[in-house]
């Protein structure tokens, strides 16, 4: 039975990193403390390099600046967007570890309808060691959590499930809201928590958001590439949804899963709607070509590894969106940039350590 082999979830603290992109003092991992501190943390430092960034006494971390991004990848680091949460994905790039989380500054420890603190660092890994059932929906959810199994129906030669890639968490208080839906409905909490976890089908497209994100890097690092976004872009806010969109069809491809739902987090403040209905604007047009482009999106049986999907993939986004816009030329460009600059860090080679500067 699948639920029946309930073991302690492995804290896997040799073998997590935890990726935060920030322009602020990390005050907020002081709340964090107890889940986070036997972590190794890499922090991304968006905007400014020579401001300085404090973080609490008692962390192991690496921090990068821009300036660090520019040494360590040379003229690739163009691939890397500028003021914009997106920077991140450079941590995942030098990473060395199996599993990555990423979190953003402004969520805190939320708490379940009990009233006791969520570990979302304990369910993320949960969620990443056991498998996904991205080929036929349980309408029990998740069957490998404790008290849940197969429902009657299920094919037995489909209950081992297949590899977790990704484990998408989600948030109480501010919603994740777009800009013309945070100008309608600027009082909006979310206060339901839904105790629950699920794997998104095959052929199901969604939008996954980089604030509270886990993933198999091992498995999928290579196309969680949150695109060029930001500073000199004509888009931004589509970072974590281009990285999700990509992500899926690669995942789908492979025959890997993607679950979502627990954990949650308390996302502590609302990002301003004027500000970000500028950023998203080209977005709200442009997605209604960019996700039927994805959702018919179909990747040639001799990509078999990550690399070579994510490169196919680049190519179809010139050929096809690139008529939409010139940015998706630029776009495609930077993903194949993104994939060299990958495989040259974390090539034999590459693994020497390239420490940033103030690293602890």
């Amino acid at each position: 039975m699948a639920g029946s082999s309930i073991k302690p979830t492995p804290l896997l603290k040799d073998e997590l990193d935890i990726v935060i992109p920030t322009i602020r003092n990390l005050d907020f991992l002081e709340m964090w403390r107890p889940f986070f501190e036997q972590y190794h943390l890499i922090i991304v430092q968006d905007g400014d390099p020579s401001k300085t960034i404090k973080v609490p006494d008692g962390f192991d971390y690496e921090l990068y600046n821009r300036n660090d991004i520019n040494r360590i990848l040379g003229p690739k680091a163009s691939c890397i967007s500028f003021k914009d949460s997106a920077c991140r994905c450079f941590g995942y790039m030098v990473s060395k570890k199996k599993y990555i989380f990423t979190i953003d500054d402004d969520c805190f420890v939320a708490k379940d309808p009990s009233g006791k603190e969520i570990n979302a660092l304990e369910q993320h890994i949960k969620n990443l060691l056991s498998p996904s059932t991205p080929f036929f929906f349980n309408t029990l959810y998740d069957p490998y959590r404790e008290g849940a199994d197969f429902v009657r129906g299920y094919p037995f030669s489909l209950r081992e499930g297949v590899p977790t890639a990704v484990s998408h968490g989600l948030w109480l208080n501010i919603p994740d809201y777009d800009a013309p839906t945070q100008l309608v409905k600027p009082l909006e909490r979310n206060t339901r928590y839904v105790d629950a976890v699920l794997t998104v089908p095959k052929g199901t497209l969604f939008p996954m958001c980089g604030m509270n994100l886990a993933f198999n890097r091992e498995l999928i690092g290579p196309a969680m590439y949150f695109g060029l976004m930001g500073d000199g872009q004509p888009i931004g806010r589509y970072d974590d949804m281009w990285a999700g969109w990509c992500m899926k069809v690669i995942c789908d491809h492979m025959g890997w899963g993607v679950k979502t739902g627990l954990p949650y987090i308390w996302h502590s403040k609302a990002s301003n709607p004027f500000v970000n209905l500028k950023k998203e604007y080209n977005g709200v047009f442009w997605q209604e070509e960019i996700i039927p482009f994805f959702q018919s999106a179909v990747l040639p049986k001799e990509c078999t590894s990550v690399q070579k999907c994510y490169v196919e993939l680049s190519k179809q986004v010139k050929e096809k969106l690139g008529k939409i816009d010139p940015y998706f030329i630029k776009l495609a460009d930077a993903m194949v940039t993104w994939i060299e600059a990958w495989n040259e860090l974390n090539s034999s080679e590459g693994k020497i350590a390239k420490l940033p500067n103030g690293a602890a």
